[in-house]
């Protein structure tokens, strides 16, 4: 595969996957930006690529204000020139019993995970249909196809992606634009540890017996690791991925249930 003369831009991408996602698109020849609202974090990263000779640029962005996605559609024109792929990775999670979840848990997790997504996807896909080309993929979850325990506001925002994703895919059907959506297991990134932490401040458990517990429950035995969601994600963007269009990639480990 290669990515050179691509624009890419990744939300969420300061750590965890969407690092590893803009990573692995640099060393494909794309040029990247990465957002999130933490500066740092996603300076960092771009730092990191520009040392390795690719050409990265890092934008603060806050996918739930249209304001700053406005900007943010700006400044990735001025940097890339266009704006061919774009990585819909920017979550969050929270935890809860059901009769416990918050009206606030409940809409700030669904402005982050479903808002966010429709918003920053309505910014760059005129270009991508004007030009004729475009790899839109939604980093969305395990928990978008199926349900388990205390997940219910992150399902629920999950699902709405993954509904999203396909109703947006049969509208971009022969435009060369195309949808997609990888839905991991749990992932060993920062924001799993954050919520391994959240539950054992309120269970009084200890995080390691957390961890080793999901760690248990995956197919493989293991969390999935970031480079390989993004592996999954690289399988949607070349020329000749066009026909995968409002395609769910599950990556598990292994199927529900089986042997280890």
């Amino acid at each position: 595969m290669t990515l050179a003369g691509r624009g890419a831009v990744v939300t969420g991408g300061g750590r965890g996957i969407g690092a590893a996602v803009a990573s692995a698109m640099a060393a494909e020849g794309a040029a990247v930006v990465v957002t999130a609202r933490t500066a740092g974090e996603i300076e960092a990263v771009a730092g990191g690529l520009r040392e390795r000779g690719a050409a990265a640029h890092a934008v603060v962005c806050d996918v739930t204000d249209p304001a700053s996605i406005a900007a943010l559609a700006e400044r990735a024109r001025e940097h890339l020139g266009k704006v061919d792929i774009l990585v819909n990775n920017a979550g969050v999670a929270v935890s809860a019993p059901f009769q416990r979840v918050t009206l606030e848990q409940w809409e700030s997790v669904h402005r982050v995970n479903a808002t966010g997504p429709l918003l920053v996807t309505q910014a760059f896909l005129p270009g991508m249909m004007e030009r004729g080309w475009g790899r839109i993929v939604n980093v969305a979850s395990i928990a978008s196809l199926e349900g388990a325990r205390y997940i219910t506001a992150y399902a629920a925002s999950k699902h709405a992606l993954i509904g999203m994703t396909r109703c947006l895919a049969d509208e971009l059907g022969g435009t060369g634009v195309t949808v997609n959506a990888v839905c991991p297991s749990y992932v060993d990134t920062p924001m799993t540890d954050e919520n391994i932490e959240r539950i054992a401040a309120t269970t009084g458990r200890e995080a390691e017996t957390i961890r080793a517990g999901l760690e248990e429950m995956q197919p493989g035995g293991r969390l999935i690791a970031a480079d390989e969601v993004a592996h999954a994600v690289m399988a949607f963007l070349p020329d000749a991925a066009a026909p995968m269009q409002g395609s769910e990639l599950v990556i598990r480990g292994g199927r529900r249930g089986s042997a280890r």
